[in-house]
């Protein structure tokens, strides 16, 4: 019987998974999905960092769970499927507070069903607030602040306070410690229609100058400023696991043997994972949580 998993991703520090591939004045954007134009972080290289980090901790079971390395791909697959970071909430800048986390209907809706699809039946959505949102409209949850009036990057927007208690409560599972972030949350939390999310997603990400220089000349190597796109410390994502029994000749390691070998890559006193390029500048640190998981108490 397969088994599943989720995971909260917070990033700590800035995220760049990129594509390789220019995009208008974008040297080095970051990965996207195709249909929404939201960040995410394909699958593959999610696992290809929990690959790596089990490899780092030289574990003995790197083989059964994720499979042999290409010169001998043929002789079994792994047995742990990694889906693509998720966008959940967006950090945007506003002239209220430091920054507020930004998502929209559409983004919430997907993520309950991907809950549901794991079995996570307690999941919320807001399609009961969808109908008072509009590209000048946003929802904020009540007690959480005494503004009406609320600027995300150049836009303003009237807020509407109410109650979203079960929906904050929800999301704060994606977060490292469950009860300082939903308090965060009731604060920072805001709700735009899913047109707005669009533009702020596409528009509202970091881009970064860079330059190489001579090191003896002291100045700018000819062609080397380039462009690069990130996700902002504080992005949250989420991403799903699902184990199946080993593939390995020989093997009889259950689903939940290896989701649960999977799991233990982010033990309590260290659950960190990198994901992205530029690691050796610090980037792409993320902590991780599990929201839920067929192995109880993981």
């Amino acid at each position: 019987m397969m088994q599943h998993a989720l995971l909260g991703l917070t990033a700590e520090t800035s995220l760049h998974a990129g594509t390789g591939r220019r995009t208008g004045v974008i040297d080095l954007p970051i990965m996207r999905e195709a249909h929404t134009h939201w960040p995410c972080v394909y699958g593959s290289a999610v696992k290809g960092a929990l690959r790596s980090q089990a490899q780092r901790l030289g574990h003995a079971w790197l083989t059964e769970v994720f499979g042999p390395d290409t010169n001998n791909a043929s002789d079994h697959a792994g047995a742990l499927t990694v889906g693509d970071a998720r966008l959940l909430l967006l950090p945007v800048r506003s002239l209220n507070s430091h920054f507020k986390w930004v998502t929209c209907p559409a983004l919430l809706r997907r993520a309950k069903a991907d809950a549901l699809r794991l079995g996570i039946t307690d999941a919320q959505d807001a399609e009961d607030i969808k109908r008072v949102l509009s590209d000048d409209t946003a929802v904020a949850p009540h007690g959480g602040g005494s503004e009406t009036q609320v600027f995300l990057e150049e836009f303003s927007f009237s807020v509407q306070r109410p109650n979203l208690s079960a929906l904050v409560a929800w999301l704060a599972r994606f977060g490292t410690d469950e009860a300082a972030f939903a308090e965060q949350l009731k604060a920072q939390l805001m709700i735009v229609s899913d047109d707005m999310f669009n533009h702020l997603a596409s528009f509202a990400t970091p881009v970064t100058p860079h330059i190489a220089i001579h090191n003896d000349r002291k100045v700018v190597k000819d062609g080397a400023l380039w462009y690069e796109e990130t996700l902002p410390p504080d992005t949250v994502l989420y991403v799903a696991l699902a184990a199946n029994r080993s593939r390995a000749k020989d093997s009889a390691q259950s689903a939940a043997w290896v989701l649960e070998q999977a799991l233990s890559l982010f033990p309590q006193e260290r659950p960190y994972v990198q994901l992205g390029g530029n690691e050796t500048v610090g980037m792409g640190w993320c902590r991780v949580r599990t929201v839920d998981s067929s192995i109880k108490g993981a």
